[in-house]
């Protein structure tokens, strides 16, 4: 296996006439897009791919610590159903034999879920969840389980289960999370589709430190079942290594399911992304004074560049400041009560296994009044509207994804910082949860201590189809500048 990262995509095809390829670390730096293609030509077939995927999965996972369970028998067949479907011609579509993996918070038939957690029973799952049910519907072969934070509760990726995840750019540092395990098997080929859940950041974060893409869906575009311990701030999307696999697969993830009833009534048309959009015209409002602290100076740089990128292409990009007063406290409120119900259903006796800090969140969230989580909610909906006007004004909003990159393992803030809970550094992300807006990250660049930047770009809500759109844009804007390419 060559050195991690594997970013990029150098499949080695040229006219179709090549022979067919076989080099497993090869057929791991493919898109969804090339593989089926080799599928169709009958260059690669599903049960190399996927062979190849899980020897790279199980190989990686001894250094960066990426999942939690392999199903490598359940993989195969799945793949050797898939290779018969292509050579009958009958592939279920674009997405028929391509590998993907599933965060541990989403219930897989016949493989544990753990949530995390040493408490959970590690029971196989009885039922798919429901994105997981549309992933298998498309023939997308399920290769693992990612590694996650104890239920999702912090941005970076450590449980008292499975220890740290680290960053392969620098394994002393960690990778972002709650979705820390995706991110880390999507940069180094562990698969094209992998499943994370979004509640406060934790599809972008770890995209932003691992320099992969990660994209937060308009809230209810795709079913969350069994329901988020912290409500409706819960969001599932995907992280790829490209926006195009992004799309795809948030495409496949676009349903309606009865078991989901905070699904809007109306229906979400799958993304179909513009690779020609004019941005003359356009007015994009830039977000880059955070919340709380400051923006890295080496990532305000990057994403002002990319503002300037855009300008010149037609865009009018103005500054902008965050509505709704606030947003932290209201955040706050909302997710350490969501902590405290979680933590509620685990027996006294089991607490003191848990991770001291989700402990610690569950005794703050316990101590709000009915009132102030009241008024956190009127908050909430009086800060959506004014977003929803925001993005009435503005076709997009951009900003740093983290303003810090990322910092030493087993730490939930950045050691040495001023930032007391990890929500303060995560606040150019959990505002859009509260929103309910698209948002998604892709990598910008690298830092000169060789970490990569990634830049966010917010949309009206529904509007997924144009955010990444735009995110598709942008990456080809800075590869040509510089190259860089995750």
């Amino acid at each position: 296996m060559e050195d991690v990262p594997l970013a990029g995509s150098k499949n080695g095809t040229n006219d179709g006439s090549v022979a067919p390829i076989s080099d497993a670390d090869i057929l791991c730096r493919l898109t969804a897009t090339e593989l089926t293609s080799l599928y169709l030509k009958r260059k690669a077939s599903p049960v190399e791919v996927v062979r190849s995927v899980l020897a790279r999965a199980a190989s990686i996972n001894e250094q960066f610590n990426a999942f939690v369970f392999l199903d490598d028998e359940g993989a195969m067949a799945a793949a050797k159903e898939s290779e018969r479907r292509w050579l009958n011609g009958a592939a279920l579509g674009p997405l028929d034999g391509i590998p993907a993996t599933i965060k541990d918070l989403m219930t897989v038939k016949d493989w544990p879920t753990r949530f995390g957690s040493t408490v959970t029973a590690g029971e196989c799952s009885q039922v798919d969840a429901p994105s997981v049910e549309a992933l298998r519907a498309v023939g997308a072969v399920l290769i693992g389980a990612t590694t996650t934070p104890e239920f999702g509760w912090k941005a970076v990726t450590d449980s008292p289960l499975s220890g740290a995840t680290s960053n392969p750019w620098d394994p002393k540092l960690t990778c972002g999370g709650s979705s820390g395990g995706a991110s880390v098997a999507a940069l180094t080929g562990c698969g094209n589709l992998h499943l994370g859940t979004d509640g406060g950041g934790s599809v972008r974060i770890p995209a932003a430190f691992t320099g992969v893409v990660g994209h937060k869906p308009s809230f209810g575009r795709v079913p969350y079942y069994p329901p988020s311990a912290f409500g409706t701030l819960g969001h599932i999307g995907p992280i790829a290594r490209t926006v195009e696999d992004a799309a795809l697969m948030l495409g496949s993830m676009t349903v309606r399911d009865p078991r989901d009833w905070n699904q809007p009534a109306t229906e979400f048309a799958s993304p179909v992304l513009d690779r020609r959009r004019e941005w003359r015209g356009s007015r994009i409002g830039l977000w880059s004074k955070p919340i709380v602290g400051e923006v890295d100076p080496e990532i305000l740089a990057a994403v002002v560049r990319v503002a300037h990128l855009l300008e010149e292409a037609g865009a009018a990009v103005e500054p902008i400041s965050l509505p709704g007063g606030d947003v932290l406290a209201t955040f706050n409120i909302l997710w350490f009560a969501g902590a405290a119900n979680r933590v509620s259903k685990i027996a006294d006796k089991d607490r003191l296994q848990l991770d001291p800090g989700l402990l610690r969140a569950a005794e703050i969230g316990g101590c709000f009044a009915a009132s102030e989580y009241a008024q956190a909610l009127l908050h909430r909906s009086v800060f959506g509207g004014e977003m929803d006007r925001l993005l009435k004004t503005y076709d997009f909003v951009i900003s740093p994804t983290v303003p810090v990159t990322a910092f030493p393992l087993m730490h939930d803030v950045p050691p040495g910082s001023t930032y007391q809970e990890w929500t303060e550094w995560a606040c150019f992300n959990f505002p859009i949860n509260l929103s309910q807006q698209p948002a998604c990250s892709v990598p910008i660049g690298l830092t000169t201590g060789g970490l990569p930047i990634g830049f966010q770009i917010v949309g009206a809500r529904g509007a997924d189809a144009d955010v990444l759109g735009a995110a598709m844009q942008v990456m080809e804007f800075v590869g040509k500048i510089d190259g860089f390419s995750s």
